[in-house]
C-alpha cells in the first residue's frame, strides 16, 4: 500500500520524485518523505500528512541534487508522524531506505542491533533495514550489502536504497511487493507502479521476486539474490494512466475484486497470536476499558458497510451476552438511541467521511458513549472523532461499488469480536485459536475462488439480460444476500432483491415466476434444512434456482438449475466466501450490459451529504 520512488538522472530530483509521488496517491497513505544526495551529504524531508504538505516544504529550498528517493506511508508500524515517515537512515545520515510492505522479522535484527549500539529514530519495521546495510557497507559495494541485506529478511518487500558513498546509484529490490523500473536518456527510476513513472517514461522493465537492480544515469543492472546477473528487455507501456493503475484488469472493480486475498490478509496481519489464540488490539489503548464496561453495543453504518455490520451480528450474538444493535446511521440518530457511558458505538466507514455515520457518531459523543471507528482511510474524519480507529488495510479501493473495503471490514469485525470476547471472559483463547484457524485460512480460499471466475462469467452470459433477481440467504448469510442484491443493481442497473429466506412466503413469493432467478445461499454451518425447503417452495412455482453453496449433495443438485460451489469454512469466514461468486456474477452482468461499471449513474464512492 505503501508508494516507493526512485531516480537518478539530470533532472532535479525533488521535483521528479514529488511529481511520482502525487501519481501514487491513489495507493493511500498517511506521510511522504523524500531523500535527497547534495554536495556530499544527505538530505531528508519527512511529513505526516499529504503529499502537497511536503512539497510546499520543499518550494522553500532549492537543491541541486539529481539523486533520491521518495515515499508514501500507510502505516503499519508505529503511528503516521514525521519520525516514523520514511526515508530511513543509519545510525551515521549517510544510508537512506525506503520500503513498502512488512518484514516479518524485523524484531530480533532491532534488538541484536541496538545491543551493538545502534539507535533507532522510529517505532517502523523499515528501519532496520538501513542498519543492517550500515554494517555490511564498507563504503564502496553498495549492491554486495544492500544483497547480504535481503538475504537475511523474512516477510514482503519492495525497497530502495542510496549512499553518501555511493553517490550515483540507486540499488532496488523486491520480495513479495511491486516494483517497476523506468528507463529514460541519462536518467533512471523505480516505482511501486506504472503511474507514477508514465509522466517521464514508456519503457519500463518489472522486477521479479528475488531481484535487485543497480540503477545509475546510463545503466540499469538486474541481479537475483545469489548475485547472478540477469537480462532482460523492457516493455513499452501503451496504456493511459489510468489504465496502469488498473494494471490491466478491465475495471478497477474487477481489479478490486482480485486484491480481495490480500486485503484480508493486510487486516489480519500482526492482530492476532496463532498459537495461543490471542487477539492483539493495541491501537484501542484506553477504549478496551470502555468495551469491558459496555452494557450496550451499537454497530451504525451505510450501504455495504452496514451489511458488514448485519454480519458481524449474526456472528458474534454466538457469544456476546451484552444486546447488540445494527442501525442505519442514516435513521439512528432520529430513532431516539440509548446512549450513555456504558453504550459503545462502533461506526464503520470505508472512506471514513460518511455524512450519516459521522451525525451518528457525533450523536453518541454528545451522550458520553464510546465510539470506535472502523476505517479504511487513514486521517479521515471519522479517525478524529472516534476515540479509537480500528483501520481495515484493504488500499484504496476505487471502484464506486465496494468489494474488497467489504471483506476487509468483515475480517476486521471478527477480529474485534473475539478481542471483546476474550476482554470480557465470554471466549477462552481454546475457542478463539479455534476461530482463528478457519479465518487464517481466507486468503487462501479466496484465491481459490477467484480461479473459478470464468464459471461465473458463463453463467453472466445466461442471465445478462434479466430485469429482476431475488437474493436469498438465513441466518449469517442473510446479509450476504442483501449485498449480493445491492452489488447487483449498483453496476448493473437490474432491479434486485435481498430477503432472508423465512421471508418468502410472506409476500416475496408472489413475484416467483418461470422468468424470475433466484440466487438461494445454503451453507452446512446454519439451517441448512430450513433453506433447503425455500428452494422446494422457488421450484414448485417454476422459478430459476442458482444455488450457491458449500455442501454440494445430491439433493442440492437435483432442485438446482445452476450451481456455484464454495470452499467448506467456518461460520466466521462463510460470509466472505459466499459474497465473493456474487460480486463476479454482478460484474460480469454489468459487463455484458455495457454500464459504466466503476462509475455506475447516480452514485458515489463517498456520500458526504444526507
Amino acid at each position: 500500500m505503501c508508494g516507493i520512488v526512485g531516480y537518478v538522472g539530470h533532472r532535479p530530483a525533488w521535483e521528479v520524485l514529488l511529481e511520482a509521488l502525487y501519481k501514487l496517491e491513489y495507493r493511500g497513505y498517511d506521510s511522504a518523505g523524500i531523500a535527497l544526495i547534495e554536495d556530499g551529504r544527505l538530505t531528508l524531508e519527512k511529513r505526516a500528512g499529504k503529499v502537497s504538505d511536503l512539497a510546499e516544504h520543499l518550494r522553500q529550498r532549492i537543491s541541486p541534487a539529481t539523486i533520491g528517493l521518495g515515499h508514501t506511508r500507510w502505516a503499519t508500524h508505529g503511528p503516521p508522524t514525521d519520525s516514523n515517515a520514511h526515508p530511513h537512515c543509519d545510525c551515521h545520515g549517510k544510508i537512506a531506505v525506503i520500503h513498502n510492505g512488512i518484514i516479518e522479522n524485523y524484531l530480533p535484527f532491532k534488538e541484536e542491533l541496538q545491543s551493538r549500539g545502534h539507535v533507532f529514530r522510529s517505532q517502523t519495521d523499515s528501519e532496520v533495514i538501513a542498519h543492517l546495510i550500515e554494517e555490511r557497507y564498507d563504503g564502496t559495494n553498495l549492491k554486495e550489502a544492500v544483497l547480504k541485506t535481503v538475504r537475511l529478511l523474512r516477510g514482503a518487500y519492495a525497497i530502495a536504497v542510496v549512499a553518501v558513498d555511493s553517490p550515483d546509484e540507486v540499488v532496488v529490490a523486491r520480495s513479495g511487493s511491486p516494483l517497476v523500473l523506468g528507463l529514460g536518456a541519462g536518467e533512471n527510476f523505480a516505482a511501486s507502479d506504472i503511474p507514477a513513472l508514465l509522466h517521464f517514461t514508456k519503457d519500463m522493465i518489472f522486477l521479479n521476486d528475488g531481484e535487485l537492480a543497480v540503477l545509475r544515469r546510463d545503466s540499469v543492472a538486474i541481479f537475483d539474490f545469489d548475485g547472478h546477473a540477469i537480462t532482460r528487455a523492457p516493455t513499452h507501456i501503451t496504456w493511459d494512466v489510468v489504465t496502469a493503475q488498473k494494471q490491466g484488469y478491465k475495471h478497477f472493480m474487477l481489479k478490486e475484486i482480485h486484491e480481495q486475498p490480500h486485503a484480508v490478509a493486510n487486516t489480519l496481519q500482526n492482530r492476532y497470536e496463532l498459537s495461543t489464540g490471542r487477539i492483539v488490539l493495541p491501537e484501542l489503548g484506553e477504549l478496551s476499558e470502555r468495551i469491558q464496561a459496555a452494557q450496550m453495543v451499537y454497530l451504525v453504518a451505510m450501504g455495504t458497510a452496514y451489511y458488514a455490520a448485519l454480519t458481524a451480528k449474526y456472528l458474534w450474538r454466538e457469544f456476546f451476552k451484552v444486546p447488540i444493535a445494527v442501525e442505519l446511521a442514516s435513521e439512528f440518530r432520529y430513532s431516539k438511541p440509548y446512549l450513555d457511558r456504558n453504550t459503545l458505538v462502533i461506526a464503520i466507514s470505508q472512506s471514513g467521511e460518511t455524512a450519516d455515520t459521522l451525525g451518528a457518531v457525533r450523536l453518541a459523543r454528545e451522550r458520553g458513549a464510546a465510539v470506535l471507528g472502523i476505517v479504511n482511510v487513514v486521517g479521515s474524519t471519522l479517525t478524529r472523532e472516534s476515540d479509537a480507529t480500528l483501520y481495515t488495510h484493504a488500499g484504496p479501493e476505487i471502484g464506486v461499488a465496494s468489494t474488497k473495503a467489504f471483506l476487509a471490514q468483515l475480517a476486521a469485525l471478527n477480529l474485534l469480536g473475539f478481542y471483546v470476547g476474550q476482554a470480557r471472559g465470554w471466549l477462552s483463547h481454546e475457542q478463539t485459536h479455534r476461530a482463528l484457524e478457519s479465518l487464517v485460512r481466507g486468503p487462501a480460499l479466496i484465491e481459490q475462488l477467484l480461479q473459478h471466475e470464468h464459471e461465473i462469467a458463463r453463467l453472466a452470459q445466461i442471465f445478462y439480460e434479466k430485469e429482476h433477481f431475488l437474493f436469498l440467504g438465513r441466518d449469517l448469510l442473510y446479509p450476504i444476500a442483501l449485498e449480493g442484491a445491492l452489488k447487483l443493481k449498483e453496476i448493473s442497473y437490474i432491479h434486485a432483491e435481498g430477503y432472508a429466506a423465512g421471508e418468502l412466503k410472506h409476500g416475496p413469493i408472489a413475484l416467483i415466476d418461470a422468468q424470475m432467478p433466484t440466487v438461494v445461499l445454503v451453507t452446512k454451518e446454519s439451517v441448512y434444512e430450513k433453506v433447503f425447503s425455500n428452494i422446494e417452495e422457488v421450484k414448485a412455482r417454476r422459478g430459476i434456482v442458482i444455488t450457491v453453496t458449500d455442501h454440494r449433495t445430491n439433493e442440492i443438485e437435483r432442485v438446482s438449475d445452476f450451481l456455484i460451489e464454495v470452499p467448506q469454512s467456518s461460520r466466521w469466514l462463510a460470509p466472505m466466501l459466499f459474497v465473493v461468486p456474487l460480486q463476479l456474477l454482478a460484474y460480469h452482468i454489468a459487463d455484458l450490459r455495457g454500464t459504466d461499471i466503476d462509475q455506475p449513474r447516480n452514485l458515489a464512492k463517498s456520500v458526504t451529504v444526507e
